[in-house]
Formats: C-alpha cells, sequence, structure tokens
C-alpha cells in the first residue's frame, strides 16, 4: 500500500473532565461542536484509554481487594501498594521484573504485554482497570463519530507503557475500528508487516494528556491506512 508522506496532529481542548458513565462519543462530539472543529474522511480520532475505562466505569475501589501472600511479597520488592500488586495478578497471566525493583511487566488477560497489566492508579484508594472490550470500545466511538460529524474516521484507543529494556514510557494502541492495524511496507525485496495503531497512538502521544494535562484526545489527519474492522486483538500473538 501507498505510504504517508504527511500528516498534521491537534488535541481536542479544552476538554472537560469525563465522569463514570458518560456518552463519550457525545463528549467528543461536543467539544468539536464547541471549538469549531470538523472532522473530515479519513481522520483518525486517537483516545487516552483512561477516559474509555472511566466512562465504562471500570473502577475499583482497593479497600475491596483481598491481598494474597504472592502480592504482599511483589509490593516488597516493588514498592507498589499491595491492592494494585493484586489487581496486577488478577488481571494477568504471567509477569515478570524489568529490573529488581520493577517494573511489573505483565501479560493482560486480554493477550497485551503491559506495564503493570495496564492498572491505572487513582489517587490512593482506586485503580482504573483497562476497558472490558477495547476494540469493542474502539467501534462504539468510532460508529457514535460517525453518525454525528457525517465523515468517515477511524478511532484509535491509546495507553501509556513502559518497556522493559528501558526507562519511560511509550504509547501504544489497545483498541482500534475503521484502520488495519497492520500495514506492509516494501522496497525493493524488503518486506516489512508494521503494526499501524502502535505509530498511530505513537504520534499522538506526543500530544496526549499526560499526568495532568487535560487533554485526552487528539486527531490525526492525512494518514494513508486501510479501513478494517480487525481490531488490535487480531494482530497479538497470543489471542484472549
Amino acid at each position: 500500500m501507498t505510504t504517508t508522506s504527511g500528516f498534521s496532529a491537534f488535541a481536542l481542548e479544552p476538554f472537560p473532565e469525563v465522569q463514570p458513565g458518560d456518552d463519550l462519543s457525545g463528549t467528543i462530539s461536543n467539544v468539536l461542536t464547541r471549538t469549531g472543529t470538523e472532522l473530515r474522511d479519513g481522520d483518525v480520532v486517537v483516545v487516552a484509554s483512561k477516559v474509555v475505562s472511566i466512562a465504562e466505569k471500570r473502577y475499583v475501589d482497593l479497600a475491596g481487594v483481598t491481598v494474597s501472600a504472592q502480592a504482599l511479597d511483589l509490593a516488597a520488592r516493588t514498592g507498589k501498594p499491595a491492592p494494585i500488586v493484586q489487581l496486577i495478578l488478577d488481571h494477568s497471566t504471567e509477569h515478570f521484573l524489568a529490573t529488581e525493583r520493577g517494573p511489573i511487566i505483565a501479560r493482560h488477560t486480554l493477550g497485551y504485554q503491559l506495564t503493570s497489566a495496564g492498572i491505572d492508579r487513582a489517587g490512593t484508594e482506586g485503580a482504573w482497570l483497562l476497558p472490558e472490550a477495547p476494540d469493542a470500545s474502539a467501534r462504539a466511538l468510532r460508529d457514535g463519530l460517525a453518525r454525528a460529524a457525517g465523515a468517515k474516521v477511524a478511532v484509535v484507543i491509546a495507553d501509556s507503557d513502559g518497556r522493559a529494556d528501558r526507562r519511560g514510557a511509550t504509547v501504544i494502541s489497545i483498541g482500534a475500528a475503521g484502520v488495519a492495524p497492520l500495514r506492509v511496507t516494501e522496497h525493493g525485496d524488503k518486506r516489512q508487516e508494521e503494526t499501524l495503531t502502535d505509530l498511530i497512538a505513537a504520534a499522538a502521544g506526543i500530544i496526549l494528556g499526560q499526568r495532568g494535562r487535560g487533554a485526552p484526545v487528539a486527531v490525526l489527519r492525512g494518514l494513508v491506512y486501510e479501513p478494517s474492522d480487525e481490531g488490535v486483538a487480531s494482530m497479538l500473538h497470543r489471542q484472549p
């Protein structure tokens, strides 16, 4: 397929604080209207997974988490709160420590390998789990935005993630709709399969809200991609 030669990206802001149970596609549409922004055919809307989790009520009260001996041991080694460690264990199939004191790299039950199994702390008393079915969440958002905007758009749900071999975090895709998760590029006799939705998520991650910046939604415009609803799960080595 033809590759992208250039694109633009911008955040939707100011963006209101998302509340549990909110209609997220409606909220995004309201921001588009308020800021005088129109979605165009081919736009890719990248949404931070945390606001999807909030809208889908994926909150866990840490006071209700029963902590195991394994979680207590791992908490002592990493310095993480034991209930958070227990949630990591509960929502993963395997894990390892990147260093002697972490971070904890876990294989989520959905098939993703993520730092802390994608568990996001909510203050000192709670935590947010990943969306239950990120590809389905992306499809619902895409359908809602397409109806409101009257445009053929794609949606990628992005999550910040650390890598086991280095410090810091990047951004990857955990859900997608309307865009094929993989693309193949060729030059001469070289052929490369690339995780396109991860590239899209990382590009949006440069401007998405992190640690206090209230910009959980970005729009990438001018990308070349194949429309598809295969979703991110289709490219995982280990299916849920």
